[in-house]
């Protein structure tokens, strides 16, 4: 079962890859649907895909591929409920003639939280945000927002003090992820996990600092790392 975004959403990919023989771009999705934010679309696709109902194809930009459509859904054209692939993948030839450059990637609006220590924890991060542009590839499957560091106690992992980090949301993480850790619901800090017998590690990178060992009922997962960019 598919919520009404979703159906509209594959039924606009749909009739604008039939019309074109492209996919359509996350800003075209984002009008057609009239959304506020390309990050709904990002969060709407991952479902459709999760499903069946869409594919992501390989080593291309607006890559995707409507595999199936709804019940009760007739593709533009008529016909049975699926589309054509050959339809779908077939570029006109204005198109052909004109894609000389490889288009831009997509791009995604994520939320900034404001800082976070990568050293001693700061206080709990801020529900009020601004939003930073992050490129598509550095998302994970689930929600993803963004951070800037403070500190320098993961530095030999390569995140350094300003650097803007962006976070996968989950509450759970693997012994050696680096997470972000919420310390007794008010202090957030960025470190690698580490669990022991009745202990939660939280370890940093760089000698200079001990590692945070508590009990676990003191700490909660709140995301781990997915990829960081920083500016010169």
């Amino acid at each position: 079962m598919l919520t009404k975004k979703q159906r509209d959403l594959l039924i606009f990919i749909n009739d604008y890859t039939q019309k074109t023989g492209l996919s359509p771009s996350f800003e075209e999705m984002k009008q057609g649907l009239d959304l506020k934010s390309k990050s709904g679309i990002h969060r709407l696709i991952n479902a459709l895909v999760e499903r069946g109902f869409l594919e992501r194809l390989p080593n291309k930009a607006r890559a995707l591929e409507v595999k199936k459509l709804p019940e009760n859904v007739v593709p533009m054209g008529g016909g049975g409920g699926q589309p054509s692939p050959k339809a779908a993948r077939k570029p006109s030839v204005s198109n052909f003639k004109t894609s000389s450059r490889a288009p831009a990637p997509e791009i995604v609006a994520l939320p900034l939280h404001g800082k976070i220590a990568a050293g001693t924890p700061i206080e709990a991060l801020r529900q009020d945000h601004d939003t930073i542009d992050v490129p598509m590839s550095m998302l994970g499957p689930q929600p993803c927002y963004a951070l800037t560091i403070e500190g320098d106690s993961m530095m030999k992992a390569g995140i350094m003090d300003g650097d803007i980090v962006v976070i996968e949301e989950c509450d759970r993480a693997n012994d050696g992820e680096i997470v972000v850790a919420l310390v007794d619901e008010e202090e957030v800090t960025l470190k690698r996990l580490r669990r022991e017998i009745g202990s939660i590690v939280l370890m940093p990178e760089n000698d200079a600092y001990e590692p945070i060992r508590l009990p676990p009922n003191r700490v909660r997962i709140q995301g781990k790392l997915r990829s960081l960019f920083r500016t010169y």
